[in-house]
């Protein structure tokens, strides 16, 4: 059976990423897979489940933000796949007694919430936005410096 679009949940960490797809068709989460974390092993993955689903398909990956920050975001969109960075505090969670985390779990959440539009995704800056933090950081640094260099001089005079 062709799909036409499939969601992949990611929930991604320093060492590793655990990845699942979701359909709207099936309304599970599938093939769950630990992988290391490098996007090459992402796009791997994504080739093998084109195997499954088919080789017209596209795939839409999400993940929560956090301590990656942009760079997995960047990496996937220059190799042609859409990738959404989802806002942690919007996302729709499970109700029910006991709230078991893992990480298999979360991906599996991730990916239901992108099939769903259950999200806001996070706004990502473009290069000048990134070239302009940069320049207000660095005039802080030097802001900073001087005010040393001051301090150290008025000590050295009295």
């Amino acid at each position: 059976m062709n799909y036409n679009t499939v969601y992949v949940g990611m929930d991604v960490h320093k060492e590793s990423f655990s990845l699942c797809c979701y359909t709207n068709e099936k309304e599970q989460a599938e093939y769950p897979q630990k992988v290391d974390a490098h996007y090459s092993k992402v796009l791997n993955y994504l080739e093998a489940m084109r195997f499954h689903y088919g080789d017209d398909v596209m795939f839409i990956c999400g993940y929560e933000a956090g301590c990656l920050g942009f760079t997995l975001y960047h990496q996937l969109t220059s190799h042609n796949v859409k990738c959404i960075i989802l806002a942690p505090t919007t996302m729709s969670k499970p109700t029910g007694k006991k709230k078991v985390k893992t990480d298999k779990r979360d991906a599996a959440l991730i990916a239901r919430c992108l099939a769903h539009h259950d999200y806001s995704p996070v706004h990502i800056p473009t290069e000048q936005d990134e070239q302009v933090k940069e320049y207000i950081r660095m005039r802080q640094d030097h802001k900073l410096a001087l005010k040393k260099i001051k301090q150290q001089i008025l000590a050295f005079c009295l």
